[in-house]
């Protein structure tokens, strides 16, 4: 492994741009804990690394993190630290635990945690204030938290969860346009007035759940959403 990588940590060095995805690595490369001080982006992607080192917390500079294809079980506390982190991506791993730390990531624009094995929603998420986007598809996701009012996302993917309600409190979410819960368990009743007429949401996708899509033109408030989605369509050309 480290001469196979040795050219990629040399251009690194130098650029501040790390990628070694597709390089078989079974650990993290503990050669990258030479370069904390400047590496601002990192690609690990398609290895089988199942752990992230403590040291992980000292890579002061970094701005985007990916590791999509992994084996990790867990969002560390120590990736939490990076406190200029702006990108943080870890699809198609084994997640099943975030920790509470993650709400420190007081730069994050986007996070990607879609296919892995996450059960709730974690409410940490709504203490980042910069949040941009957030994906959760392809999760076993079962319901959303009643104070997901202050979560700051303008786009959240929760497509192929297990949701079966949506709290009347996502209509507070202050920038809150786009909500995907396609093929998830919702019934009409549970999709509360107030989201569609009261809400910021633009784009509420809902294909796959428990009710004919041709229903949805019969929701409470469905033609207040779509005087939004209009306005929001027609900005687009």
């Amino acid at each position: 492994m480290g001469n196979s990588i040795k050219p990629h940590l040399e251009r690194a060095e130098k650029s501040g741009v790390c990628q070694l995805s597709n390089q078989g690595l079974a650990e993290f490369p503990p050669q990258l804990l030479k370069l904390v001080k400047n590496l601002r982006t990192l690609d690990l992607s398609h290895n089988k690394i199942a752990h992230l080192p403590d040291g992980i917390r000292n890579f002061e500079q970094m701005k985007s993190f990916t590791a999509d294809h992994n084996r990790l079980t867990i969002l560390s506390e120590a990736l939490c630290n990076l406190k200029k982190l702006e990108t943080l991506s870890l699809s198609h791993n084994r997640l099943n635990n975030i920790s509470n730390a993650v709400g420190q990531l007081r730069a994050i624009k986007s996070i990607n945690l879609s296919s892995n094995q996450l059960s709730h929603f974690p409410m940490e998420l709504c203490q980042l204030k910069h949040l941009d986007v957030l994906d959760l598809s392809q999760n076993a996701i079962r319901e959303l938290p009643g104070t997901i009012g202050d979560l700051q996302a303008m786009e959240v993917n929760l497509n192929q969860n297990q949701v079966s309600a949506i709290p009347a409190d996502i209509a507070r979410c202050p920038r809150l346009k786009v909500l995907r819960l396609e093929e998830n368990c919702l019934p009409q009743a549970a999709i509360p007035r107030e989201v569609l007429a009261n809400s910021q949401i633009s784009l509420l996708a809902l294909d796959g759940n428990l009710f004919a899509t041709k229903e949805f033109v019969n929701f409470p408030g469905y033609d207040e959403y779509m005087e939004r989605y209009t306005a929001a369509k027609k900005k687009l050309f």
